[in-house]
């Protein structure tokens, strides 16, 4: 559903928080999270950052349609919207730029960035000592060749696109061959080893943050090796135990993530690993099998850490 000009501006109530929340598409998401902001006293609107911009002739030098002269006591970030890698950046230029004049952004651009390349995120989990897969990422067939026939023997390597999500443009590599050409990776293969282990199908664990806590948590069956709920797997309530909890919470702080689902997998020796850590997850899965709204706890939250920012600033 497109955005509507009924939705987009928040009407002024004296006192009351004024959140942004920036969508692709006022969807089921923009609409729980709107809905949530509302239960918890706060006025909210859906804006897509390709209608934001900068004009330096402002007090702030920013442009955030629906919210006039001024800027949002807080920015929730569901989407930052496809397009070319110039409105990309000016996108991201508007978050970064928002944060910096002191408008809390969740979550920030960089952890946006860290985050939607999967190589950066890997990184940053390496670096952190979190259990991950191994990792290769480089920019020529060749080089990805090299690999896939240095690593195949051990078992295969999961191509991923390096900006892909829901599961979409996986590829298992068992052989050099199986590559697609560097025209089809747009340029970039990024390589992992494969860990998903067969029991009775393929499972994998998605745990949501939110603010340092993990609020919620569920197990992802499917028949096939991609565990993704849009493709069609299963999703089941999971109660983490403190390791799992602790592996989430330490995976989100690896990219400065506020909120973040942090998906885990297990290998053959019942190992943990991350596989991912999403900046901007989608919960309608995780709430068809949680017990309360996510949505309420997601709203709850940024509001308590506006609250708590507002207090230190005033002391």
């Amino acid at each position: 559903m497109p955005l509507s000009h009924k939705v987009s501006a928040p009407a002024r109530a004296a006192g009351a928080p004024k959140i942004a929340i920036a969508v692709d598409l006022y969807d089921w998401h923009a609409r729980d999270l709107t809905a949530a902001f509302a239960r918890a006293g706060a006025l909210a609107a859906p804006i897509r950052l390709g209608n934001c911009g900068f004009d330096t002739g402002r007090p702030s030098g920013l442009v955030i349609p629906g919210f006039g002269a001024d800027l949002p006591d807080a920015v929730f970030v569901r989407a930052i919207g496809s397009g070319s890698f110039e409105s990309v950046t000016l996108r991201l230029g508007v978050l970064h730029s928002l944060g910096a004049v002191g408008v809390p952004v969740v979550n920030s651009a960089r952890t946006v960035e860290l985050c939607v390349d999967k190589a950066a995120t890997s990184f940053a989990l390496a670096q952190r000592g979190i259990p991950t897969p191994p990792t290769w990422t480089v920019q020529s067939e060749q080089a990805a060749r090299q690999i896939v026939r240095r690593e195949a023997g051990r078992g295969p390597l999961v191509l991923k696109p390096l900006f892909g999500a829901q599961g979409f443009g996986l590829k298992l590599i068992r052989r050099a061959e199986d590559l697609p050409p560097f025209e089809a990776v747009e340029g970039v293969y990024y390589l992992q080893r494969f860990v998903a282990v067969e029991r009775n199908g393929f499972r994998d664990m998605r745990l949501f943050v939110s603010h340092g806590e993990v609020i919620a948590a569920m197990t992802r069956h499917a028949a096939h090796w991609i565990t993704n709920v849009k493709l069609g797997a299963r999703p089941e309530w999971f109660e983490p135990d403190a390791e799992m909890i602790d592996l989430a919470l330490r995976s989100a702080a690896a990219v400065g993530a506020d909120f973040a689902g942090v998906d885990i997998i297990r290998d053959a020796s019942d190992a943990p690993h991350v596989l991912e850590v999403n900046s901007m997850p989608g919960w309608r899965g995780l709430q068809k099998v949680a017990p309360f709204s996510i949505a309420d706890r997601l709203a709850r939250h940024l509001l308590s850490h506006i609250g708590a920012g507002k207090a230190e600033a005033a002391g």
